[in-house]
């Protein structure tokens, strides 16, 4: 197989990634296993904010076809995205979806700017009901050793994410995530069909050829890359639930990365994202 030369995008991270640091201090957990902990310091810088809520929107609708969408519509661009677009802000699950979408998003960003991987960005933007998760792999990414050629190091990269952004006691949560990956290989393949259908639909052939190579591992062998990352509210951040976490059962737990980011009013921020998301349209 050939691959089109279509260069893996390398983008300067953008702004608010800035402000997720990591905090030097892994846990190790009860089965042995290391956990990256990071912290995310998000201020009030208005230029930062929307930079990032224009990124953050064009996940579930690009700029250039809000006009068109909302077309018939008696919704203004911001009433478009707040009422047919974006997950609720206060009717249930549409708080939870948020917190999780946000929670999909960030780390999508973190390995596509931090770790250079390729995201195709298309687990969004054909949601049918706005206050349902996708189904699926939350993040896939996608990277080449060489550009036009398969190799056997190309990485596959499977991503989990749970968000707890609310709760009052020490979450858990990295376990869930430790125990949805567990079912990444198994729903690998569809995954990636889904993502190599929006790119043909959209009209992106060769990048749709890009996915395809991951499509036949026996006769065109990469390597993969699991991942199960939880995102916490601070208050609820505890280290001795997170060494309580096990991956012992996971089928890929040698190739699984496990990633605990927290951070302060993080509901706050999401509901404030999503705003200026809307009213900056």
């Amino acid at each position: 197989m050939v691959l089109p030369k279509v260069p893996t995008p390398k983008y300067k991270a953008p702004p608010h990634l800035q402000w997720l640091k990591d905090t030097g201090k892994p846990v190790k957990t009860a089965d042995g296993r290391i956990v990256k902990v990071m912290e995310f310091h998000h201020k009030n810088d208005d230029s930062v904010l929307s930079a990032w809520a224009k990124h953050f929107r064009n996940q579930y609708c690009r700029d250039e076809q809000i006009d068109a969408l909302r077309k018939g519509t008696p919704h203004s661009r911001a009433e478009y995205l707040r009422n047919l677009r974006f997950p609720d802000a206060a009717r249930p699950p549409g708080p939870s979806i948020r917190s999780g979408d946000f929670a999909e998003v960030l780390v999508s960003d973190y390995l596509e700017f931090t770790m250079q991987f390729w995201l195709p960005r298309t687990r969004y933007d054909r949601k049918a009901v706005r206050n349902e998760s996708t189904k699926g792999t939350d993040i896939i990414g996608f990277r080449f050793a060489d550009e036009g050629k398969v190799d056997p190091k190309d990485t596959l990269a499977l991503f989990e994410t749970k968000a707890d952004l609310t709760g009052k006691t020490p979450s858990k949560r990295l376990q869930d995530a430790v125990d949805d990956s567990a079912k990444d290989e198994m729903r690998k393949a569809e995954s990636l069909n889904a993502i190599k259908q929006r790119l043909l639909d959209d009209g992106k052939a060769a990048h749709a050829d890009k996915v395809e190579r991951f499509q036949n591992p026996e006769d065109r062998p990469y390597t993969e890359q699991y991942g199960a990352v939880a995102l916490l509210s601070t208050p609820i951040f505890d280290l001795s639930a997170i060494k309580t976490t096990t991956a012992s059962a996971h089928p890929k737990d040698r190739d699984l990365t496990l990633i605990v980011i927290h951070g302060k009013e993080m509901m706050a921020l999401v509901h404030t994202l999503y705003e200026k998301a809307a009213n900056e349209a």
